[in-house]
């Protein structure tokens, strides 16, 4: 094959057909298991505390032609992301790939946590990453087919935020976590990423699921200045997870309005001390 001629056969030309999408219930997670639905495929979407919100997006997944399949997900406690994917395999008939969108944040100082909310927001957000990520990385190895691994993290991977200390620690954690398994993983053919947006407009940042495409939300702070669209995250994943990235990993994709290049700037242009509370 040369440069430019594409996908032709092999591991290159893998399509996703036995998808997990954790936290689907809302938001990005949602968007992603409705755009990588298609006929033929199969579908399973966690929900933890929207049940009703997890079987309206199996049913935007149906709609594609796809089997859709709802089910509870509490990754506080993390074994039970692993007990998650070995069920999904067997109603599905196999995994081939995994989007790990499930996750909670914070927004009190480090001085001012107690331990508890230190372990809940780390216990979700990078304990059950893992094991969903080894529970469907052993299933993918066992089916010799390759597959596709890919992390919701945040730009909070790559750059800090006042009150926000256990999250950024367990995205931050999570961005490596991912580059370990692309190394470990890619002999078997499977390719593991991360998507690390910005401001999406999602039930987790106060916003609800609605389009802000054409809204008029100014956010001064990003250069294109409006939040993103969860559907916007969802197209990079469906990316990464298709025929095209076969020679995409171990990455973390910002997708952000351009935020993350905005640190100088903001330093240089910030009117007042705000930023110190949460």
């Amino acid at each position: 094959m040369t440069a430019g001629s594409g996908p032709t056969e092999g591991p290159a030309a893998f399509e996703p057909t036995r998808i997990v999408v954790t936290g689907g219930d809302s938001g990005i997670g949602r968007a992603t298991a409705v755009a990588l639905a298609a006929p033929g495929r199969r579908v399973t979407v966690t929900w933890n505390r929207d049940e009703a919100g997890a079987r309206a997006t199996a049913e935007e997944v149906r709609a594609t032609g796809a089997e859709a399949y709802a089910r509870h997900l509490d990754l506080s406690d993390p074994q039970s992301g692993a007990a998650l994917v070995e069920d999904a395999a067997a109603e599905m008939e196999g995994v081939d790939t995994l989007v790990m969108s499930s996750g909670t944040g914070s927004s009190t100082l480090l001085v001012d946590m107690d331990y508890g909310q230190w372990r809940d927001v780390v216990s979700i957000d990078l304990d059950g990453a893992f094991c969903c990520l080894q529970a469907a990385a052993r299933r993918m190895i066992d089916a010799g087919r390759g597959g596709r691994i890919v992390a919701i993290t945040s730009v909070h991977e790559h750059a800090p935020r006042v009150g926000a200390g256990p999250y950024c620690a367990a995205k931050g954690g999570l961005g490596l976590l991912v580059k370990v398994a692309a190394l470990e993983l890619a002999e078997h053919g499977i390719t593991v990423n991360a998507v690390a947006p910005g401001e999406i407009a999602t039930p987790m940042t106060g916003q609800g699921d609605e389009s802000v495409l054409r809204d008029d939300k100014d956010r001064p702070g990003i250069p294109v200045a409006r939040p993103g669209d969860a559907r916007e995250i969802a197209a990079t994943v469906a990316f990464l997870c298709g025929p095209e990235a076969g020679y995409v990993n171990g990455a973390s994709w910002p997708v952000d309005g351009g935020m993350l290049t905005m640190g100088p700037m903001a330093g240089s242009h910030l009117t007042s001390h705000d930023w110190r509370r949460p």
